[in-house]
């Protein structure tokens, strides 16, 4: 969040979540337990609108609200460890239910089973793994470069389903694009409807910002790289140079970077009159303190704020989907339920306290509801070499990728990774962004020992 020095920012309430109980499998032969881990850092402190929208917006009791974001801090974990356990077996994992008290994991190998079970988890047994699925998107991926996609504007991939999911305006366009990516129709859903997402174009996060004096968007989550100040937000917002003022309409700062189409990410520093903070505006006034930028499963209930329609919460459909706007395609945006209008763009997307990503665009609207995508923020820390700013600790920009892989403040992990710490090797459970106060001996939730 970008804020003014004048401005006083009012803390929320935080309300108290127990940590739930977990096991972890070093390997599918022996499925003893791990070193007990809590949810991620953070999470046992959600903001009381936090939880106002999660009742609102998804019908759940004020005990659902609570135990839901406990049960998917600690879901990621679990799934992270079945993840490495499982190896290319792994299918894929979700959580469900309205207090997502259930969790999935799937695997293509029916020995698998007990070992998932026994770590309280529910086995799918299914047909293709998740790089599998990937590998096929990543074929309409490729299609779309060759071919009109205005017919076909989002695919993706459809854990639960275990399978790539093509959206389509007919059933005869869908099979073409299918077609054209040489993939298998029976590999392949289709579903029709006459949805077109558009981007959201018209700044602490979710504060308008305009840009050249002329179009308004909404800031996501605050930044530093090196010394300057700044925020992230879509990347249609904005190109390098453009220049933009406040949400009072003074002069705040200029893009510095800018993805767009392909991915939709930017950044933006400010002056010297703004300050980053790690607040998200959430309604009646109040802001959710971020902490981290911890990757939330397929199920998990997700809040946005945005300059024109304020607070809303829903769930994850899918991660890795791939958009097509008549102004371009983008890859790996994560599909949401959660609704949004014309200048809720670059807003920030919230799962507890963890970021999650800015808004790029969707369709329907916040009076009968409709579908939002958003970028990830990790992506957009890494291609820019930005450190998120957090209420827990300060962080430094990772070094250059081809450093040694000694566990690194500020770099961006994705699941499965190995690094070292004092001589120990971990494995990474959930894709983040490492911060100082979270290294992998301290944090089970995040890392396990190898």
């Amino acid at each position: 969040m970008v804020l003014r020095h004048a401005r006083t920012a009012r803390r929320v309430a935080l309300a108290a979540l127990g940590g739930l109980v977990l096991t972890g499998i070093p390997s599918v032969a022996a499925a003893g337990p791990m070193p007990v881990g809590g949810p991620v850092p953070g999470a046992d402190r959600p903001s009381a609108q936090l939880l106002s929208a999660l009742q609102r917006d998804l019908k759940l009791t004020p005990a659902q609200a609570s135990e839901r974001l406990a049960n998917e801090g600690e879901a990621g974990t679990r799934a992270g460890r079945l993840r490495i356990a499982l190896g290319d077996r792994f299918a894929g994992a979700w959580v469900h239910g309205a207090a997502s008290e259930k969790l999935t994991v799937a695997t293509v190998d029916a020995k698998d089973v007990s070992v998932i079970e026994a770590q309280g988890a529910t086995a799918a047994v299914v047909q293709r793994t998740l790089s599998e699925l990937v590998a096929a998107k990543e074929k309409l991926d490729s299609a779309a470069t060759r071919v009109k996609t205005l017919d076909t504007p989002v695919w993706y991939v459809d854990v639960p389903k275990n399978r790539v999911m093509v959206q389509a305006r007919n059933q005869a366009a869908g099979a073409a694009f299918v077609e054209a990516a040489g993939l298998r129709s029976s590999h392949v859903g289709i579903r029709t409807t006459t949805d077109r997402p558009r981007l959201m174009p018209d700044i602490t996060g979710g504060d308008a910002f305009y840009i050249n004096d002329t179009a308004r968007c909404s800031v996501g989550f605050s930044v530093t790289r090196g010394g300057q100040q700044g925020f992230v937000t879509a990347g249609h917002c904005g190109n390098p140079g453009a220049v933009t003022t406040g949400d009072d309409r003074t002069a705040q700062g200029t893009f510095q970077a800018s993805t767009f189409p392909g991915k939709d990410m930017a950044w933006v520093d400010t002056n010297d009159q703004w300050t980053a903070t790690p607040g998200v505006k959430a309604q009646d006034g109040q802001e959710v303190q971020v902490t981290g930028s911890t990757q939330a499963l397929v199920g998990a209930a997700v809040c946005r704020s945005g300059s024109t329609t304020g607070w809303h919460c829903g769930t994850i459909q899918q991660h890795d989907t791939s958009v097509s706007y008549p102004e371009g395609t983008v890859d790996g945006l994560t599909r949401t339920t959660v609704c949004a209008e014309p200048g809720d763009s670059g807003g920030p997307f919230v799962a507890g306290v963890q970021a999650q990503g800015v808004t790029s665009g969707g369709s329907g609207n916040c009076t009968g509801g409709g579908t939002t995508f958003y970028q990830p923020v990790n992506p957009i820390l890494s291609d820019f070499g930005l450190v998120l700013t957090t209420a827990t600790q300060a962080t430094t920009p990772a070094p250059p990728d081809g450093a040694a892989q000694e566990w690194t403040e500020g770099r961006v992990y994705e699941a499965g990774a190995v690094v070292t710490r004092d001589g120990v090797r971990y494995q990474c459970l959930q894709p983040h962004q490492a911060q100082g106060a979270w290294a992998p001996a301290g944090t089970p939730a995040l890392w396990q020992r190898v």
